[in-house]
């Protein structure tokens, strides 16, 4: 089954979520759990946890993604930042459990000159305080575009934080097409050996969702600006190949395109479907 879908406003909630992916032709989701600048998460309503199960069953929706707002540094070198980004992450992963089974995606964070290795540590640690043995959400660490101070622009660098987490299997990768292409993993000329690395670095059975995104910057540009498809750097042509590369083809695929409203978002699914194999 081709799992697509893209980036919704959550502030209607879960139910509202998936009649907007169901009305575009998409089958999964993303949303950010709070403000994505930060701030306190509006209460989950289980009536409507309830409503979004009954219309998810009549979608074919299974899975959807959420996402950490931008602001969650775990790898912070100021203690009340990486406290607040740690009191975000618990709460994420405890309101979670109420739609269990699911994705929960994170930026790992910036060392903020204190260097990678001290910054891959910290955020481990976070990781280490915040999981629990019986959770049954995924969290997912995105690859990043490298610009900065960002952990995560390699794949050594994410698989140096899953590493030092102690429960690895909770553990896995979001990959985005545009963070790996500034970040210099040339996916649109070179996919199977960007695979062939990721595999040796990470491991595919890591990888457990794709954020497909062109890019209005040249290869390694670690800039990190989306682009709608065809409209930049990777072109429509490669990011349809990524979805239907056999590593890759069973993985949900989330859109995070700049568009002005769902019909953009809606032209995009139609033309992957069709372009698919």
């Amino acid at each position: 089954m081709f799992t697509i879908g893209c980036h919704l406003s959550s502030a209607k909630g879960y139910r509202a979520m998936a009649a907007d992916a169901a009305s575009i032709g998409a089958n999964t989701f993303q949303f950010f759990t709070r403000n994505p600048r930060g701030g306190k998460a509006k209460a989950i309503d289980p009536a409507d946890v309830a409503a979004f199960e009954e219309l998810a069953a009549e979608a074919g929706i299974e899975r959807f993604l959420a996402h950490a707002p931008y602001t969650m540094n775990p790898a912070a070198a100021k203690p009340e930042t990486r406290e607040f980004a740690l009191a975000i992450l618990a709460d994420d992963l405890a309101r979670m459990e109420s739609t269990p089974h699911q994705m929960y995606n994170m930026h790992p964070g910036c060392h903020v000159g204190q260097g990678a290795e001290a910054g891959i540590a910290k955020i481990a640690d976070a990781l280490n305080q915040v999981l629990a043995p019986e959770q049954t959400t995924t969290l997912l660490l995105e690859t990043m575009a490298g610009k900065g101070t960002e952990v995560g622009g390699t794949f050594e660098e994410l698989a140096a934080i899953m590493g030092q987490v102690e429960l690895a299997d909770h553990v896995g990768v979001c990959l985005d097409t545009c963070h790996v292409w500034d970040g210099g993993y040339d996916v649109a000329g070179r996919l199977d050996d960007v695979l062939e690395e990721f595999d040796r670095v990470i491991g595919l059975e890591r990888l457990r969702a794709v954020h497909l995104n062109d890019s209005k910057n040249p290869l390694g540009a670690a800039k990190d600006r989306h682009a709608r498809l065809g409209e930049g750097e990777i072109g429509f042509e490669a990011l349809a190949a990524v979805t239907n590369h056999e590593a890759l083809r069973d993985l949900p695929f989330f859109l995070e395109t700049p568009q002005d409203d769902l019909a953009g978002w809606g032209a995009e699914i139609a033309a992957l479907k069709a372009a698919r194999l």
